[in-house]
């Protein structure tokens, strides 16, 4: 198709630094995909909330998509706080669209789908929907004391899924949540799998001159986390299991490096302060590094230098990192939820664990860091398995989907 597409995403925009207050994986999926849908021949333009008053109305990223600056809600918002502003937000997008012609509105988290169904409504323009994470599956899945999903957002998500023409979900495990816990209709579910920046995460040059890169010894034993410093995300599970390696592995402990490498997130603005007293009161502190995050440019050498990647989330509608490591030819250890299961080929590009015991996680790292062998093959299938997920077949299967809806529509016009 050579058409505009309207993407909406509130809550964060495409311009921020991932692994920072909302911004993570989300961001990259929407302008990776952009970009690539672009090159394809389609403008597109990423509707997203003003957060700085200085920030132009249109942001040119590159050929063919650009970032539109909605003005509702004043400075940094978390999106807890956002719900109050979806009215003003979605005024405000219906305004711009009246004067424009869009041939699909595709919509990323639940926020942006409440935003965005009015103008799909009114203006009668097909609404495509991606979830990226839904409140009932993570309360499902919650973390030792945090917070469950607020009934608000299983309403919304509800709505939006009524709503929406079509709903692209990560995995055929996501697909089929959407249609078990939202009663979505099957036919209306479609997956497209996420991708990784094939040219950027590379094995290229190795683990010696990533770390000399980054500043890590030569003969360390480095075990990372990437990624946004939450409770859900699961990097206390990590910290745990390092103070159970260490006990019982004491000859591991003097080589041993375990990065943690992200920024606060939304409301968790405590929880870096509250594992770095975690790691303190357990005598890690030795062992165990918090590291800000870091440009994507850089990450790649942060993946090459580690000897595993660790993504131990309680749910995950995807896990780019996971795919980010492997395609670097670095090994995961993630858990064996949602999307996680199509991200890591378990025994082959990594290892997939039940549950968020510390023990059971201290085991499985401690047995793949004394086997350097096991490491070599698992690597070689992280590159081999991560080889298939390039953002231009996401690309591809989005605009399939972006075909079918516009199709639809215009033969219930026609009828």
């Amino acid at each position: 198709m050579n058409g505009r597409i309207a993407t909406v995403m509130v809550h964060t925009s495409p311009l921020d630094q991932p692994g920072i207050g909302d911004a993570g994986g989300m961001n990259i999926y929407v302008l990776e995909s952009a970009q690539r849908m672009a090159a394809m021949g389609v403008s597109v333009d990423i509707f997203t909330r003003r957060t700085d008053a200085n920030a132009p109305e249109i942001v040119e990223i590159s050929p063919g998509v650009r970032v539109r600056n909605i003005d509702c809600g004043h400075g940094s918002l978390t999106k807890e706080q956002l719900p109050a502003h979806i009215a003003g937000l979605s005024r405000e997008f219906l305004r711009i669209l009246k004067s424009e012609n869009y041939d699909v509105i595709h919509s990323h988290y639940w926020l942006s789908g409440k935003v965005a169904m009015p103008a799909a409504k009114e203006l009668d323009i097909p609404l495509v929907h991606t979830m990226h994470t839904m409140a009932r599956v993570k309360n499902l899945n919650l973390a030792e004391g945090e917070s469950p999903e607020p009934m608000i957002r299983v309403q919304g998500e509800t709505q939006v899924v009524a709503a929406a023409n079509a709903l692209i979900a990560n995995t055929d495990a996501e697909g089929a949540s959407l249609v078990s816990l939202y009663d979505a209709c099957p036919d209306n579910v479609h997956v497209v799998t996420p991708g990784v920046d094939l040219y950027t995460f590379t094995p290229e040059r190795g683990r010696v001159a990533a770390r000399t890169i980054v500043g890590l010894p030569q003969d360390a034993l480095v075990v990372s986390f990437v990624g946004r410093i939450q409770p859900h995300k699961g990097p206390e599970v990590l910290i745990r299991a390092t103070s159970e390696l260490v006990k019982h592995s004491p000859l591991l402990r003097h080589k041993l490096v375990v990065n943690i490498m992200g920024g606060a997130s939304g409301a968790n603005t405590d929880e870096v302060d509250r594992l770095k007293e975690l790691t303190t009161w357990l005598g890690i502190d030795d062992v165990v590094r918090f590291e800000p995050p870091v440009a994507r440019k850089d990450l790649a050498q942060w993946y090459r230098a580690a000897d595993l990647v660790v993504v131990p989330s309680y749910s995950e509608s995807f896990g780019l990192v996971a795919l980010e490591a492997q395609a670097c030819g670095t090994p995961v250890v993630a858990t064996a939820v949602g999307g996680l299961r199509t991200a890591v080929a378990d025994g082959i590009s990594g290892v997939l664990v039940d549950g968020h015991d510390p023990k059971a996680w201290s085991s499985v790292i401690s047995r793949l860091l004394q086997e350097p062998q096991r490491r070599v093959l698992l690597s070689m299938g992280a590159i081999e398995h991560a080889s298939h997920f390039g953002w231009d077949a996401t690309a591809r299967g989005t605009l399939d989907i972006y075909d079918l809806v516009i199709g639809e529509a215009r033969k219930s016009l026609e009828a």
